[in-house]
Order: structure tokens, then sequence, then C-alpha cells
């Protein structure tokens, strides 16, 4: 008889754990929405509303922007759990979702995940304008069907294209105040496209095993560490490019370009000591990635801030 080790043991995470009361039943919902994603996904949408409107947007707008977007945006994650179920098991990092604990059933799911949609679809419409509801539906189609269901399991540019989910909110916020497109959100829109691949790559460092685990073939899994660091640097110095583009494009101040660019210079600096450890012959875990990573959450974090305070001074 083979005596399972705890190496070899299934994880409890993936046992039945039901909730028993209402609140955790709520607490179970609330977590199937990914509310650490939608936090990051709200940064830029407010600071765009800013820009937008010149100075403060209109306050009530403002309001029903953030709260549809938080019923797009936890739509498309409720969803994306339904569909990464099976896989979410057998990763350390996502073992502790209400679906791999059994806490909400697949059916319960998707029917919520469609209904926070419908809600954010109809709720832009009416508090705002048909273009800021049909670009949440168009996010929330795309997360689902071309990332979940097609890029994530089959190439290592998963992150790259799939990631063009996470840059909608920078043109829902800014069509949700003017009720059109110009370039100003467009160039924020490719900051966040060019952050998203280094930003998710140093982390699938981290976790490299859980995702070949997990069969995805994320660039870490597939691809050398040398390759991994080289393109995060190429995609770095794209976004510090791009992010320097708002100042001509959008006619700011020169407090925006200065922020942007001590930034960049940060952000720089950081994946270049990534680079540096890889030089000196360090590897996986010593690499330490995860420096990058969380440098990545603050500089999206602080630049989108500039965003806002930008049109406040001029």
């Amino acid at each position: 008889m083979t005596v399972l080790t705890n190496r070899q043991a299934p994880a409890p995470a993936a046992e039945a754990e039901a909730p028993r009361t209402i609140g955790m039943v709520v607490k179970a919902y609330i977590a199937l929405t990914k509310p650490r994603v939608i936090e990051l996904l709200l940064i830029t949408t407010l600071p765009v509303m800013f820009l937008a409107a010149g100075g403060l947007p209109p306050l009530w707008t403002s309001i029903a922007v953030m709260v549809f977007g938080t019923f797009s945006a936890g739509s498309a994650n409720a969803l994306n759990c339904y569909i990464d179920r099976d896989i979410d098991v057998k990763m350390r990092r996502t073992r502790r979702r209400p679906l791999a604990r059994h806490q909400v059933t697949p059916r319960n799911a998707l029917i919520f995940g469609i209904v926070l949609g419908i809600l954010s679809t109809v709720g832009l419409w009416v508090t705002t304008n048909w273009l800021a509801a049909a670009l949440s539906t168009s996010a929330i189609l795309f997360y689902v069907f071309v990332y979940s269901l097609i890029l994530k399991r089959r190439t290592s540019q998963n992150i790259v294209w799939g990631g063009i989910a996470g840059c909608m909110p920078v043109v829902i916020g800014w069509a949700g105040i003017t009720g059109s497109l110009d370039w100003a959100p467009l160039v924020l829109f490719g900051v966040v496209f060019f952050w998203t691949p280094p930003h998710t790559w140093t982390l699938a460092m981290r976790y490299k095993e859980d995702y070949a685990a997990a069969e995805i073939p994320m660039l870490p899994v597939v691809a050398t560490e040398r390759r991994v660091v080289l393109e995060s640097v190429a995609y770095t110095w794209a976004t510090v490019i791009c992010s320097l583009l708002l100042w001509p494009v959008a006619g700011t101040t020169l407090f925006y370009p200065i922020v942007a660019a001590v930034l960049g210079v940060m952000c720089l600096w950081e994946v270049y000591r990534l680079l540096a450890r890889l030089n000196s012959g360090k590897t996986g875990v010593d690499l330490r990635p995860m420096r990058f990573f969380h440098w990545s959450n603050a500089y999206l974090a602080l630049l989108f801030l500039a965003v806002a305070i930008d049109p406040l001074l001029g």
C-alpha cells in the first residue's frame, strides 16, 4: 500500500467547504468577482474621467461609471472563474477560490456572472450613454470568449492580447464622460496594454510550477528566463514611452510628464535590476521577480494619479 505524503495528499482547499451562513455566502460571491483585480481596474478608470472632464467630473456620472464598471469587471471575473474551475484547483494561487472550494456551484457562478454583465450594460446605458455600455459589454465578451476560452490555454501570447480586456476601463471612463473617444484615452489604453505583459510575467515566474501543473502556456513556462526578462525590459520601455505621449496628445501641464518620467525611470531601474540578477547567474526565486511585480502595481497607480491631478492644476 502506498503511503501518501503531505505533498501527495490532495489539497484541503479543494475539498467541499459549502458556506453555512449568509455572510459566508455573500463573501464567496464577492470573491468570485476578484475584488483585488477590480481595484486595479478602477484605479485606471476614475483618473481618466478627470482628464476627460478637464477637471472634476460630474459626481453622479462618475459614481455610475465606477459602480457599473465594477459590475462589468465582476461579471468578467466571475465567468472566468466558471471557465477556469478545473485548473484553479491545481494551482496554489487559485485553489482557494469559491468554485475550487465548492462554496458556490458552477451553475450559480455562471448565472451570477451573466446577471452582473446585464446589470452593468443596462446601468451604463441608462446613466451614461450607449458607447460606454457597448465598450463595457465588449470588454466582458473579449475577456470571456477570446482570453479565457481561446488564448489562455493555447498560446504563450495569451496575456499580451488577452490583456486588451484590462485596458478597456480607460476608454469606458472617457466615453462615460464625453460620449465619444479621442487620442488621449487611446494613449492610456496603450500604456495599460504594454504594462500588462511584464507585470503578469513576473507574477508567473513566481508561480511557474502552478501554471505548468495546470498546463497553462504562460511565457515563463514555455520560454527561458532570459527571454522572459528581455521581453519584460522591451515592454517596460514601450510602457514608459507611451506614457510620455500623453503630454503632447492631451496638452497636459508640465506636472504630468515630469511625474511620468520619474516613475518611468524608476520602473526601468527595477526591470534592469531584474536583468542584472539574471546576468549574475541567479535563477528562479533568487531572481526576485515579485519585486518588479509589486513595483509595477505602484507605477500604474501613481501614473494614473498624476493623470487625475494634472487637469486640476491646469
